[in-house]
């Protein structure tokens, strides 16, 4: 049990508390960071100070409920089908993917798709893949297949490649790759996630998106999956994942 030392410092060869959090598969570390400054974690009954470390052997609760420590990191591609919302609850949605994805395990999506979107999700318990995916900074790659309701023209799919500004949050979007697959459609690569991006540089180019099908995420790809099927992710594909996003797997 820890004693009246300071819980901060506490064991300065452990590991971070929101890295432990983050490994046993809860949240993020972003979102741990949020709790503990909350006041919601507890740590050998006290409560928890940001930036402390634990080695492991200590009791961590939060909201009451114990941690059982670290988890076999699990990742899996799910084809997320148009309609289902990226939440765990929320009374106006039709259908939340915690009633559409199942899985033995608690998983956390990387990086939401809206309700209108469909395609490849990664789910996961390991909240330090997740930071590393979600950290706009780092440049991950994420590609869409896009269709459009008119006949999109090239000067307006150049405009995309430079970037557009658009409102909410208001920003000029990064340059990307940008490919004409007909008149209506066209595959985007993105290395940025703004809210409903893509959305909103189709209407800032005067177009309106019917339907956008997200295929690849780093090196992840959706292939022939089907809305609704998964696959866990495995072998050296998965070894890939992890040295793309630029995160170990301790």
């Amino acid at each position: 049990m820890l004693k009246d030392r300071d819980l901060k410092n506490s064991d300065k060869k452990g590991m971070r508390l929101n890295q432990f959090i983050a490994s046993c598969g809860i949240c993020s570390r972003r979102e741990a960071d949020r709790l503990i400054e909350a006041g919601s974690v507890l740590v050998d009954g006290r409560t928890a100070a940001p930036g402390m470390r634990v080695v492991g052997t200590e009791e961590v609760t939060i909201g009451g409920k114990r941690l059982t420590g670290p988890q076999t990191k699990i990742v899996v591609a799910y084809y997320k089908p148009v309609g289902v919302t990226c939440t765990e609850r929320d009374p106006h949605a039709e259908r939340t993917l915690k009633e559409a994805f199942s899985y033995p395990v608690r998983l956390t999506y990387a990086g939401r798709l809206d309700k209108d979107s469909e395609g490849l999700l990664l789910m996961t318990n390991d909240g330090a893949l997740i930071d590393a995916m979600m950290r706009g900074a780092n440049g991950h790659e994420k590609e869409y297949i896009v269709r459009v309701k008119k006949k999109i023209a090239d000067a307006d799919l150049e405009r995309l490649r430079k970037g557009v500004r658009i409102k909410d949050p208001d920003a000029v979007t990064r340059p990307c790759i940008v490919e004409r697959l007909g008149e209506y459609t066209f595959r985007i690569i993105l290395t940025q996630g703004l809210n409903r991006q893509i959305r909103k540089m189709c209407g800032a180019v005067g177009n309106e998106v019917k339907r956008l099908k997200r295929v690849r995420v780093l090196n992840i790809e959706l292939g022939p999956m089907k809305p609704g099927e998964q696959r866990r992710i495995s072998g050296r594909e998965l070894d890939e994942l992890y040295m793309t996003a630029g995160c170990g797997r301790e």
